[in-house]
């Protein structure tokens, strides 16, 4: 019986030794999400070049809020996010935002498109932001978001996809378990 209960002691020590690993690799990971971030914009940098949109940068409106003569930005974007918009504009605090998003571009870097419309003219400013800020604004979504997109059109870089996933699900079940 000595060895019975001996054995069990070590199975249970190792579950212990387990539990505590599992709690310090995802506070590691969680503390670096921003670098993670990070480091799938530059991955997903051709992805974006490829899927992204042209975003309107400023147009008219007619009287039904269609837009006319309408100006979009040069780099593709894909929007990750979006969040209640602040109050003005970083560049103009006379204008207020009407709707915000969280866009990668192709050149891998983060911003904040801020849309601003008076009723006749629509424009928007698109603030620069670390991927730090990028997460403390629009929570994992984002991160699940590009996460999402490299899986649907990476198709080449399998390994890579499912790192992500597991990493993922295994730090934030709970982005998972909304979006499913």
């Amino acid at each position: 019986m000595d060895e019975i209960e001996v054995g069990f002691q070590k199975i249970m020590q190792k579950i212990e030794e387990l539990k505590q690993k599992e709690t310090s690799l995802s506070e590691k990971i969680k503390q670096n999400d921003a670098a993670l971030l990070d480091r799938m914009a530059h991955t997903a940098i051709p992805l974006v070049s490829s899927i992204g949109l042209a975003l309107l940068q400023k147009g008219k409106q007619d009287t039904k809020g269609d837009v006319y003569d309408a100006n979009y930005y040069t780099k593709k974007m894909i929007v990750l996010g979006k969040s209640d918009p602040s109050p003005y504009r970083p560049d103009d605090p006379t204008k207020k935002v009407t709707d915000q998003f969280c866009v990668l571009s192709e050149d891998g870097s983060f911003y904040e498109l801020m849309y601003s419309s008076d009723g006749f003219l629509t424009d928007s400013y698109l603030n620069p932001i670390d991927s730090q800020a990028a997460l403390d604004t629009y929570g994992y979504d984002i991160l699940f978001m590009l996460y999402q997109a490299m899986h649907d059109y990476l198709k080449g870089e399998e390994v890579l996809v499912e790192a992500l996933e597991k990493t993922i699900m295994y730090v934030f079940p709970q982005t998972i378990d909304k979006k499913s």
